[in-house]
């Protein structure tokens, strides 16, 4: 169904009016045509509501065009009343969405409700009850950390994903820039309000997040980025002015007196902090945690056969690293003992310099090219977008993901980015590299996040739609996939570093769980994983404060690698002779979904 563009005043006065007049969900409920195009028409308007309230969403789908060509000179609203609306938005679309009757559906059309339900159905319970934070797919308690905050993602933001092609373009992220500021002011006011509830950040993550946003203002105003960057796409698009002197200028006045308010805010905070690390430690801190580890997981697993689930598959992929290492003359000492002296080795390591770490992009991007000719094996469809291969900017790696995920456009115009954090190239040994290339490129995050994006079957509300146990789950069932068409035949080493990714995520199993359900400390969980996986300890530690910051994430990628190799697995035994390994991965074609209904949807194919 077409989408008709409105005005983000329109949308807002039509959100408005149709959860003060419940009658208007009825009246949608009982348009003419068929209950098909009553969802799907239902849903352009939901679609249309969430880029209106998302300008960075509206920017990064390249939707900020024609009708909706204010949107690119706009950020969200990050304060509480926007999250407030967000939540009244998210309860008039449940309203909405429940009042066409499923029955009435054809089956692609009651899989598109279903999912969409789910999503909505748990945002607007947790949301109501967890009052901090973000309590949606995955949960985020804190307005602030050292991974979260518009400090860090509105600079990123505006130089990867804002377009300078015209005049216009420049102005508008002039705007952006001013924006910005806004933005900053409504994350230190909340953040400050979240405090009076007791929600307040370790101290650790504090000290973490202070020399960030620190840097970012102590920096001239001439060399941060929301300059360098406009200035740069100008010049390369000919787009005469002088950006930079005004951008410096809204820098200047603006966005260095908001963060200098941040700061203070910060350290008046950082004074009353805790080293508790664990989410037990807030209002309703466990049933938050419990909420947390079933939304990331979309499953009724309980902490503890989690933390359980995550012993036993650690003692068992442990098990076939030991056969493996012993291969390679590591007999001596515990597993994870002997993957440090494998770490450590001369040969595995690419030099902590410039040239040495652009010697490591060398060979992701060139794992990514080998893989790419093995495709057509497993893949029926494949994404029109490429896929680049950079580190993490400089600015913002410390205390950052060790590597992350940014999609291209549909149409292929932009292309997918794998990003890798090099803050030292010890931690990314040489054995790893080809099983992360795999996890966040190709088959992994870029194909599952591509083909849903540019899929037919997929409506435009569900093709960003955000299940980590699904996404994670995939991306880690693509590492296995690499393995099982012998991409590692010959080369122990590498399958090493695939064993050592699953011990990784199986690891995360006991650690988060151990964090937030058992009340670890910080230095228990990192000494844990260190022991377990023999990654290097400025790796682990970073690992292990995102888990504080992101409660029941990590546990997403394991549970959803057992869940799709296990319905793979299931789908093979039905089928027989007859199963086609590409026939299954179109189910990729359907968007992101939770698990519970993945299983479903994959077992009633032929």
């Amino acid at each position: 169904m077409p989408t008709q563009a409105m005005n983000r005043r329109q949308l807002l006065a039509g959100t408005a009016a149709i959860a003060a007049t419940p009658a208007l969900a009825q009246l949608a409920a009982a348009a003419p045509g068929s209950a098909d195009d009553r969802l799907l028409t239902l849903f352009d308007a939901m679609f249309a509501e969430g880029i209106a309230d998302s300008p960075e969403r509206a920017t990064s789908l390249g939707l900020d065009t024609g009708a909706n060509a204010g949107l690119k000179s706009k950020l969200s609203d990050y304060s509480r009343a926007g999250r407030d609306a967000d939540l009244a938005r998210a309860a008039s679309q449940l309203q909405r969405l429940q009042a066409i009757d499923r029955t009435s559906l054809t089956p692609p059309r009651q899989l598109d409700r279903d999912v969409v339900e789910y999503d909505l159905a748990r945002r607007v319970a947790n949301e109501r009850r967890f009052t901090f934070g973000s309590a949606g797919g995955n949960f985020s308690p804190y307005v602030l950390s050292h991974s979260d905050g518009a400090y860090r993602s509105v600079p990123g933001f505006l130089e990867s994903q804002h377009r300078v092609t015209s005049a216009s373009d420049a102005q508008a992220w002039l705007a952006r820039v001013a924006a910005f500021a806004t933005a900053l002011d409504q994350e230190t006011q909340r953040m400050n309000q979240e405090a009076a509830q007791g929600v307040v950040l370790p101290a650790f993550l504090f000290d973490l997040a202070l020399p960030q946003i620190t840097r970012l203002r102590t920096a001239p105003a001439a060399e941060t980025v929301l300059v360098k960057a406009l200035a740069a796409k100008a010049q390369a698009a000919g787009v005469a002015g002088d950006w930079a002197a005004q951008a410096t200028k809204l820098v200047e006045q603006q966005v260095f007196p908001a963060l200098d308010r941040q700061i203070a805010a910060i350290t008046a905070l950082r004074r009353t902090a805790t080293m508790d690390a664990g989410v037990w430690k807030l209002p309703d801190g466990a049933a938050y945690y419990d909420a947390a580890v079933k939304s990331s997981t979309t499953t009724n697993y309980s902490a503890e056969e989690v933390h359980q689930l995550g012993l036993a598959q650690v003692a068992d992929i442990s098990a076939q690293l030991d056969g493996l290492l012993k291969g390679q003359g590591l007999t001596q000492g515990t597993v994870g003992e002997r993957l440090v002296a494998l770490n450590e080795r001369p040969d595995q390591v690419y030099p902590n310099t410039d040239a040495g770490k652009e010697e490591l992009l060398t060979e992701l991007r060139g794992h990514a090219a080998s893989m790419y000719p093995r495709l057509e094996k497993l893949f029926i469809t494949q994404p029109r977008a490429k896929l680049d291969v950079n580190r993490v900017p400089v600015v913002i790696q410390e205390g950052g993901a060790g590597a992350y995920y940014n999609s291209g456009t549909p149409d292929g115009s932009r292309n997918g980015t794998f990003f890798i954090n090099l803050t030292d190239s010890f931690d990314r040994p040489k054995f790893g590299l080809p099983t992360v290339t795999f996890h966040e490129g190709v088959p992994g995050h870029h194909f599952q996040v591509m083909l849903a994006l540019q899929s037919p079957d997929v409506p435009p509300i569900r093709r960003r739609a955000g299940y980590s146990a699904y996404t994670e789950g995939w991306a880690l069932y693509a590492e296995t996939l690499a393995d099982e068409i012998g991409y590692y035949d010959g080369n122990p080493l590498g399958r090493i570093g695939y064993l050592q990714s699953l011990l990784f995520r199986a690891t995360r199993l006991v650690v988060d769980t151990g964090l937030h359900h058992k009340r670890w400390n910080k230095d228990k969980a990192i000494d844990y994983m260190v022991a377990t996986t023999g990654f290097a300890k400025g790796r682990t530690t970073r690992e292990i404060v995102r888990y504080c910051a992101a409660p029941g994430q990590a546990l997403s990628y394991k549970m959803g690698h057992t869940k799709w190799v296990a319905l793979r697995d299931a789908v093979k035994a039905k089928q027989g002779a007859a199963f086609d390994i590409r026939q299954f991965h179109e189910i990729l074609r359907l968007g992101a979904m939770p698990l519970v209904l993945l299983e479903r949807e994959v077992m009633r194919r032929d």
